[in-house]
């Protein structure tokens, strides 16, 4: 008798040239990750040569029950690591049946500004650090804290080893490799100043793929954690009190800031970002405001500041950019659940195209 996991992991090209394609999109709430799948008659690598699908929008917050059809277009193609051979995953934004984005299609808006020939030009590159925290499911709180009661003081856990420090790192690892799998840039990942708290970085990655990674990165760190039977939150401060809040630091650079005498073009687009810093704000993630407080490794969220190799400014700018004359900033404002294609393309916005 076959067992479950025998079935699960059947090697489908055995048998069958035909192969699943799992097509993922952002629900309502514009966090809520959703996904199906679908037989298709052999593999597929270009998003182009892949179908149009649609879905319930009424049951994700997106559409009116008397007219709920939502209309998925396939924009980037990723190795699935959960069903491997030819198996993909599919990141898709969403349409009217009449073909007009809806309102929770942030990409559509994103893709205008990184086709801007003056954006293309610059090849915009991004490094994204995604911190999130792993929960206990049954009691929501976080892994490696104790019921109702705290661990000891922050200090120890950030980077740490060991079983009374680092908390979960079987899901960390499971999700470094399947990114990897899938195609994903992820550049390395880290425990966090907060117990049960972690990191991983996706990037440098140009334009509009950024976006689409982080989602994917996302999704595949989901279902991660639903076979784990974890949570994971995106929270920018999942726990009140001492404790750091979770941030998604996006670090950036310009071909013309990369270029020598970039640092000159950095410090004119930090002015830049400095000037619609109400704005940024404005679209860098909800409840960020408990996140910035001025402590924790945060500047204040009604201040804008930035300075080099300081972790509690809005910008930060690395010795090695200052030394080389040359290179990238980190804006530290991002909170942990914001939508990356929506940062990424208004850091573009504010550095390339607005002129103040």
């Amino acid at each position: 008798m076959a067992l479950l996991s025998d079935l699960i992991n059947l090697n489908l090209s055995d048998t069958t040239k035909k192969i699943i394609a799992e097509y993922i999109w952002i629900g309502g709430s514009g966090m809520d990750l959703r996904s199906k799948a679908r037989t298709l008659p052999g593999p597929v690598d270009d998003p182009t040569k892949l179908p149009k699908w649609n879905y319930d929008g009424s049951s994700t917050g997106q559409a009116p029950g008397e007219d709920s059809e939502v209309i998925l277009c396939p924009q980037a193609v990723f190795k699935d690591p959960f069903r491997r051979g030819d198996n993909i995953l599919v990141m898709c934004d969403a349409y009217t049946p009449g073909g007009e984005p809806i309102p929770t299609n942030k990409r559509f808006e994103a893709s205008k500004i990184f086709s801007n020939p003056s954006v293309v030009a610059e090849e915009p590159w991004y490094g994204i650090e995604q911190e999130y925290t792993l929960l206990q499911k049954e009691v929501n709180w976080p892994i490696g804290w104790p019921v109702g009661g705290f661990p000891g003081p922050q200090g120890p856990y950030y980077c740490g080893i060991g079983a009374d420090k680092a908390f979960g790192r079987d899901i960390v690892d499971s999700h470094y490799k399947a990114c990897l799998y899938a195609g994903i840039s992820v550049s390395g990942i880290n425990g966090e100043v907060m117990p049960g708290q972690w990191e991983f970085q996706v990037g440098p990655v140009a334009g509009i793929a950024a976006g689409d990674q982080l989602w994917v990165a996302r999704y595949i760190l989901e279902r991660i954690t639903e076979i784990a039977g974890a949570v994971v939150s995106f929270d920018p401060k999942p726990i009140q009190g001492d404790w750091n809040g979770a941030g998604a630091h996006t670090n950036y650079s310009t071909k013309s800031m990369r270029a020598d005498g970039g640092y000159q073009v950095i410090k004119k687009a930090i002015e830049k970002m400095g000037l619609r810093h109400k704005e940024h704000i404005a679209a860098y993630g909800e409840g960020n405001e408990r996140r910035l407080t001025g402590k924790h490794e945060t500047a204040d969220i009604n201040t804008f500041c930035w300075g080099v190799a300081n972790r509690g400014a809005s910008i930060r700018v690395g010795r090695d950019t200052e030394k080389e004359g040359k290179g990238y900033f980190e804006d530290r404002r991002p909170a942990s659940n914001m939508d990356p294609y929506v940062v990424t393309s208004m850091i573009a916005q504010t550095t390339i195209l607005w002129n103040p």
